[in-house]
């Protein structure tokens, strides 16, 4: 897949398109990437995907944003996975978030990125203070000649799929609710950075992730870990929160413990798939209180792997 950024000069490329922040990349967003993927063939032209980093509600109100289900490039490898041949990443800032929804039109969707075909849900608005519609670009569709579709809600349970819905389901501990969601297991990835260094000291060295957003759920789990360069499966439990026992105030942070593991981590990559919860994050009365609660969690996660083969 064709991974470009900033700005868009007019191209004679055309392509499948559709818009959006898929965040979570749930059933929903799966649905519209397969329907842009399938078009693109009839069509014989590239399926592309537009998104924005940071998300729009990240730029307004960075306080009130929602937590983010995804970093980008956990978006970005679902969007090849599925077929998408180009994503193109908008950097949301003043200059975008103040475009007129006209000129959205003509100079990203048209001239930048060559909309032959468009897919968006009904209710996708656009452009400065959100003042564009379906309705606007079934106007400029006829006007530019691209074809325009809606994409129909994808529903799970009787409950539309959507970011939200999944934000939801994580924060109240409902794994099984979010796989249904997500069609997947709900996974976190990123780097393996040096931590405080207290881990082995109490006897449960951790590969450490730093949260640098706000996270959709906190808590102890139930892990399984795989190595990007390796594709090696670890099983472990993993800790989401800031550590209350050991400072005030911290950055979340992801820890991993893996069960009967030796090797060094450090600056490698690493995807964590949740598997169930334990518990929710606690604060101790000390670094034994600690060490015990530790002990039965690993243990705990143990008799999972035990039960679940």
């Amino acid at each position: 897949m064709v991974i470009t950024h900033g700005g868009l000069s007019p191209r004679r490329q055309r392509h499948a398109l559709t818009v959006g922040n898929f965040d979570g990349v749930h059933r929903g967003h799966a649905a519209m990437l397969a329907r842009v993927v399938a078009q693109a063939r009839a069509l014989g032209v590239p399926g592309c995907v537009l998104t924005f980093e940071p998300h729009p509600r990240e730029f307004f109100s960075p306080a009130a944003a929602p937590a983010r289900l995804t970093r980008l490039r956990e978006k970005l490898e679902r969007f090849a996975q599925a077929g998408i041949e180009r994503t193109h990443v908008a950097r949301f800032d003043a200059k975008l978030a103040g475009l007129a929804p006209e000129r959205f039109i003509d100079d990203v969707l048209v001239a930048g990125l060559g909309a032959a075909w468009l897919l968006v849900g009904r209710d996708f608005r656009f452009g400065a203070k959100r003042a564009g519609d379906f309705a606007l670009l079934e106007r400029a569709a006829a006007r530019h000649g691209f074809a325009l579709e809606a994409m129909p809600d994808v529903a799970e349970g009787g409950e539309r799929v959507s970011s939200s819905a999944v934000r939801a389901a994580l924060g109240a501990g409902d794994l099984r609710r979010a796989e249904l969601l997500l069609g997947r297991r709900y996974t976190m990835s990123g780097r393996v950075v040096h931590g405080d260094g207290l881990g082995r000291p109490l006897g449960f060295p951790t590969a450490n992730i730093v949260l640098r957003r706000r996270t959709p759920m906190t808590g102890i789990f139930v892990v399984e870990a795989e190595l990007e360069e390796t594709q090696r499966r670890l099983r472990g439990a993993a800790s989401i929160g800031t550590r209350p026992t050991i400072r005030e105030h911290a950055q979340p942070l992801l820890e991993v413990h893996l069960l009967d593991f030796e090797g060094v981590l450090y600056g490698k990559h690493l995807r964590v798939t949740f598997l169930e919860k334990l518990r929710a994050e606690q604060k101790f009365d000390g670094l034994e209180a600690l060490r015990a609660a530790i002990a039965a969690d690993v243990a705990q996660a143990r008799n999972y792997f035990e039960a679940h083969g």
